[in-house]
């Protein structure tokens, strides 16, 4: 723990969860003369070192999909590039231009055209939910749509097409996942039951589910 002595935060000691920009927060919250414990709730898997993702982009390129869904830039780049690494990046390049590609705003659709493709269509807002009503729309039964995700699952979308018949198959670009070492998470759960932080901070919904998750695994969240 750390801190200054003067700013409208003096006294205060804060967690910061954060594993992407947490020093930019945590240094914003110095200036102001808090205290900060930081204690990353989740970890990133890079594109180019996640198997899982390798796995899926191989089951696309054999099985061409009906249509893919992408919905963030930073994770279809980040899908392309991996899928370079691998070695596959044409044939994926190749996938995608023979389905209909959705893209969810005006981001992602500049990060398709970027890659030298064209979506087919893309809501005029950041809206999952407009791309959702455009395929319940068309029918989705029997049809095999490929959902690209960044972090976050979608649950409702994927149940939504999976009970209107269609297979749904998840890309999961920059999964998140419990950090590899615990022990500054459980530090920062003890030290919130004890009430010796004023405040925790979440930049995400996942982090907060991963540390609930942590403290129920070890006896506290009905403490926490």
């Amino acid at each position: 723990m750390d801190g200054r002595r003067y700013g409208p935060l003096a006294g205060f000691t804060i967690g910061v969860t954060a594993a992407r920009r947490a020093g930019e927060l945590g240094a914003l919250l110095r200036r102001y003369g808090g205290s900060v414990v930081h204690a990353p709730a989740l970890r990133i898997v890079r594109p180019a070192d996640d198997t899982e993702l390798l796995a899926v982009t191989k089951e696309l390129i054999d099985g061409v999909p009906d249509v893919v869904v992408a919905t963030t830039a930073i994770g279809f780049r980040g899908w392309i590039e991996a899928a370079d690494g691998w070695g596959h990046g044409e044939e994926l390049l190749a996938c995608l231009r023979a389905v209909e590609l959705l893209a969810r705003g005006p981001k992602v659709r500049g990060a398709i055209r970027a890659a030298g493709l064209a979506e087919a269509w893309s809501p005029g807002a950041e809206s999952m939910a407009e791309v959702l009503d455009r395929l319940l729309r068309e029918g989705v039964e029997g049809r095999r749509i490929a959902l690209q995700l960044h972090g976050e699952p979608l649950p409702g979308f994927v149940e939504s097409l999976r009970a209107g018949g269609a297979e749904v198959v998840v890309v999961p670009v920059h999964r998140w996942m419990p950090p590899e070492d615990l022990a500054p998470v459980d530090r920062l759960i003890d030290a919130t039951v004890a009430r010796a932080l004023d405040a925790v901070t979440f930049t995400s919904a996942p982090a907060a589910a991963s540390l609930l998750s942590r403290a129920g695994e070890r006896g506290r969240l009905a403490a926490l």
